[in-house]
């Protein structure tokens, strides 16, 4: 695997490492010790998949805070996705700031998500998939959610946003997040 930082600290996309032949390619999706490697928490607790019917929908902003704070490794199998990750570690130099990144199924890109980032996605592409791992097992008591439309993060979404959960719509603002 190569892997490529992002602007934001300890956030990182992963491209594969072909092996080919006239049969085709041999790659490594994910390794433990490769991540370990590059000083990455691995991501083997849980493995989820998420299909999107529709393009424009959205999903996220998501993160989880300690004692369940999680890392996450994201592929799209299917179509493509828009993915934006935010940096919600107060301590970081780029505290509140955003990257985003396609990932398809034709570029094969990975998204290395770290602990205390929120992530969010968009299908561009009618019935989309995702496939990520999960350094943590899902806690709703230490669920957090940021908005996807928040002003104070400013985020460009390439399309319209066509479908999204309430639960989602439902996220408080980020000047009432950092007063809590």
């Amino acid at each position: 695997m190569i892997f490529e930082e992002t602007p934001l600290s300890g956030a990182f996309t992963v491209s594969l490492d072909k092996r080919g032949d006239d049969r085709g390619f041999f790659s490594r999706a994910y390794c433990t010790q490769e991540f370990e490697s590059q000083g990455l928490k691995p991501v083997g607790i849980q493995c989820n998949l998420a299909s999107n019917y529709l393009k424009g929908t959205l999903r996220g902003l998501h993160y989880q805070v300690p004692p369940a704070a999680e890392a996450k490794f994201f592929r799209c199998i299917s179509g493509a996705n828009y993915h934006v990750i935010v940096d919600m570690r107060s301590e970081s130099p780029t505290y509140l700031k955003h990257f985003g990144v396609e990932l398809s199924a034709e570029n094969r890109l990975g998204l290395y998500v770290p602990e205390l980032f929120a992530h969010g996605y968009q299908a561009l592409t009618d019935g989309s998939e995702a496939f990520y791992m999960v350094s943590e097992y899902y806690t709703p008591g230490c669920e957090r959610g940021l908005r996807y439309d928040d002003p104070a993060l400013n985020i460009r979404w390439p399309l319209p946003v066509t479908t999204i959960s309430d639960k989602d719509t439902a996220w408080p603002l980020l000047p009432s997040l950092l007063t809590i």
